[in-house]
């Protein structure tokens, strides 16, 4: 595509479906797990909706939707109901999605982002809860396509912004604030390769900042690059339509992979289309102030709050998002500044923004698996601080300390790594050095600097790096006076 020869003004609204992290499905028992078992063995009459099976609803998918709620920085509605939007699908077995329309259980609230070190707060809309459709699949080369009720009936939240965002990176970064606020409030998975977080971008474009221009919506997108590619390529194409004086199409697009673009699917459909109706068989939701003040004190440590408490740390940007981007290091560390010296917690938040983040990285272990022990980072981060221990040794006890929860001490004993601090150990290892490189010693009385490097690197590899360096150093000089 050519670059436009006109200005347009970008905005953009995201929808994000969120599977809820329940046992069974939204409205029936069938176990909520659809993608460890076998096509369409995960249903029943009401997921079928099968004449007189009368849909239940499930209580912890709705604390889980009022729990987001207060990660919105709002607070659910005291009453809510549920609505029946029509629709004919295959994969939609009943004709109709059981949904949330008019009145929804989340009103309002607001995701700050951050973008090139600036802060912005999105505004949500609103917060429904719904069930999801099943899958339809389409077998590579064949002429049919195949449907899978699994997924049918799973609870879902359905997150809607403002159209707030202006950019790509603007939809980045809210697309994944609202990923890190689904995990670390234990809403969701929110698995993206698995589809348990799928976003909906809206794009559309005028040449007056105070006007909206006509939107496209592409469907489905399930990862924060997808996002942000798919958002860049409806930017071009739009443009490069009012560029032609042509009129931008309302529709719904789907998003291509392989070749980084969204393709044309359907027009787009207006509310009245569903033709939406209170559903007969389910009451209003009705919350009360005692169940939503239960619900709030259950929320734990949120993304802002292990912002907050690294930023007492004066650590670089990237590693504090290298720590917030897991729940397990982001709740660690805002547990561990609380106890410990600032000293120390920077120390244990770099290893576990570099040495440890590299050890996930390159698949030689999982998260899951790291074991986050308080006291025994705090041992090894005060040994190294104290000069116990060189910074080579305590990354050799560091891979050994998180995979077996080992006392960092016994390992730096069992593995002589601990540095030497008495003096006279040192100066035997200096002396024998001295003798073995005349020339050096030579060179560094004659003004050569270089040689007392030299001369104190071999100190530390006959010590195996366990002298102090300082002090190897220091010795050394005395030599030469």
């Amino acid at each position: 595509m050519k670059p436009s020869s006109k200005t347009y003004y970008p905005t953009i609204g995201i929808e994000c479906h969120v599977q809820l992290n329940t046992k069974t499905k939204l409205f029936s028992a069938v176990p909520n797990d659809p993608t460890e078992t076998a096509p369409n063995s995960l249903i029943s009459p009401v997921v079928m909706g099968m004449p007189g099976a009368l849909p239940v609803l499930n209580e912890k998918a709705v604390e889980l939707a009022a729990r987001i709620a207060f990660t919105l920085d709002t607070k659910p509605q005291s009453f809510s109901k549920f609505d029946r939007k029509h629709y004919f699908y295959p994969d939609l077995p009943k004709g109709y999605q059981i949904t949330q329309y008019d009145e929804p259980i989340i009103k309002g609230g607001l995701v700050e982002i951050s973008v090139n070190g600036e802060t912005k707060k999105v505004r949500i809309n609103r917060v429904h809860i719904e069930e999801d459709a099943g899958k339809t699949i389409h077998p590579k080369g064949a002429s049919y396509s195949l449907v899978d009720l699994n997924r049918a009936g799973v609870p879902l939240v359905e997150i809607v912004s403002e159209p707030d965002m202006h950019s790509k990176e603007e939809a980045r970064a809210f697309a994944y604030e609202l990923y890190l606020l689904m995990r670390y409030s234990g809403v969701s998975e929110a698995d993206l390769y698995l589809g348990n977080m799928r976003f909906d971008v809206n794009v559309s474009l005028s040449s007056d900042p105070s006007e909206l221009g006509t939107r496209s919506e592409t469907k489905n997108l399930n990862s924060f690059r997808s996002v942000e590619k798919a958002v860049e390529y409806e930017i071009k194409r739009q443009s490069g339509i009012l560029d032609r004086g042509e009129k931008v199409v309302q529709e719904t697009r789907g998003w291509d992979e392989a070749r980084l673009k969204t393709v044309s699917e359907r027009s787009k459909e207006d509310a009245h289309d569903y033709r939406y109706f209170p559903d007969p068989d389910l009451p209003p939701l009705e919350l009360s102030e005692a169940y939503i003040s239960k619900v709030k004190a259950q929320l734990g440590i949120l993304p802002k709050d292990v912002r907050r408490e690294l930023g007492k740390l004066e650590l670089d940007s990237s590693a504090v998002e290298t720590i917030v981007s897991e729940v397990l290091t982001g709740q660690f560390m805002v547990e561990l500044v609380g106890e410990v010296s600032a000293d120390v917690a920077k120390r244990i938040a770099n290893w576990l923004a570099t040495d440890v983040q590299y050890l996930i990285t390159s698949g030689e272990l999982k998260w899951g698996e790291v074991k986050l022990d308080k006291t025994n980072f705090t041992k090894l981060a005060e040994a190294t601080l104290s000069g116990k221990l060189n910074s080579s040794a305590a990354k050799t006890i560091l891979v050994e300390m998180i995979k077996t929860k080992e006392n960092p001490m016994k390992i730096a004993e069992s593995k002589q790594l601990l540095q030497m601090s008495d003096e006279s150990e040192i100066e035997k290892i200096v002396d024998e050095v001295i003798k073995t490189n005349p020339d050096a010693l030579a060179d560094l009385k004659s003004g050569k600097l270089q040689a007392l490097g030299f001369l104190t690197g071999e100190v530390m590899r006959l010590s195996k790096g366990r002298a102090d360096p300082k002090v190897a150093k220091n010795l050394i000089s005395k030599r030469v006076t």
